[in-house]
């Protein structure tokens, strides 16, 4: 009898676990299309209902003033200020309001958290060693940044600050002037040989040494082109199908399921992109504390 209780409550679970996946599976679903229903009204209502399919992608990308209509200045609120802003703040939401009250039972805010938490300070640990934890509330903001403005910037009608190459590449500059300082402060001039391969031939040393210092001082440019060129194009993309779909009418149908694909996509490639930019930021980190090859 014990036995078959035991099944009994094992058989429950697992039916209340298939039933809990097949309704968040649900719930994504109709998120979703939501979502594509509100791109196909904002798709009506724009420019695109004008002949021969008007569809301008890259307008979504301008900088503009917040207040009025005048030049953009380093002091103009704009619309990437803002979303820059709402990122900090849905960070900040996250992180301090929603763990504030430390529960041995956690709340959904809270295992997020934790979760995330979890998540990169493994991922510091496992890449660049446990001598790099000291620097993991550095990474761990910059993720959750990121991951946050990505996240932001697929609300129909938002801004996406990460598909700007200024914001993208002052994050990968600052990647790339701390790891560079800290690796000459922690290694001195063995710093330097990060470059020289000495397991290579010694004739093709002085070769291998050049490609590595250009690989180097690139780490920046690829490091912020990559997220940078990712939202963008998923973006553009997800407003030419959603202007296909105003400009269509009752006969959208097709683009609007394509919007639906596309944007469960941009959903993956959103927090892909975060991680990438991390766990790229973890071996740049290692090199600066371990430069021997």
């Amino acid at each position: 009898m014990p036995q078959t209780k035991r099944r009994g409550k094992a058989v429950a679970t697992e039916s209340t676990n298939t039933q809990g996946k097949s309704g968040a599976s649900r719930i994504v679903f109709f998120v979703l299309i939501g979502l594509a229903a509100i791109l196909f009204v904002l798709g009506l209502t724009d420019s695109y209902t004008q002949p021969g399919f008007n569809i301008k992608p890259m307008e979504q990308f301008l900088v503009e003033p917040l207040f009025g209509n005048g030049p953009v200045q380093w002091y103009t609120p704009t619309n990437v200020t803002l979303w820059m802003g709402l990122s900090i703040a849905a960070v900040a939401a996250l992180m301090v309001m929603g763990t504030k009250g430390r529960a041995v039972i956690p709340s959904r805010s809270q295992s997020m958290a934790e979760l995330a938490y979890g998540f990169v300070r493994k991922m510091v640990e496992d890449v660049a060693g446990k001598d790099a934890l000291p620097y993991f509330p550095y990474i761990f903001t910059v993720f959750l940044f990121i991951l946050s403005a990505n996240f932001l910037g697929l609300i129909p009608t938002s801004f996406t600050t990460t598909s700007h190459f200024a914001v993208t590449a002052t994050l990968a500059l600052a990647v790339f002037l701390s790891v560079t300082i800290l690796g000459f402060v922690k290694n001195g001039a063995s710093f330097l040989s990060l470059f020289w391969v000495s397991s290579a031939p010694l004739v093709l040393r002085p070769v291998l040494a050049i490609i590595e210092l250009i690989s180097y001082f690139v780490r920046p440019v690829s490091h912020s082109v990559r997220l940078a060129g990712a939202m963008m194009a998923g973006h553009a993309v997800l407003k030419v199908f959603a202007g296909f779909a105003g400009a269509l009418g009752a006969a959208g149908i097709v683009p609007i399921l394509g919007v639906v694909a596309i944007y469960g996509l941009e959903v993956l490639v959103s927090a892909i992109q975060a991680y990438v930019f991390t766990i790229l930021t973890c071996v740049y980190l290692k090199d600066a504390l371990h430069p021997h090859h």
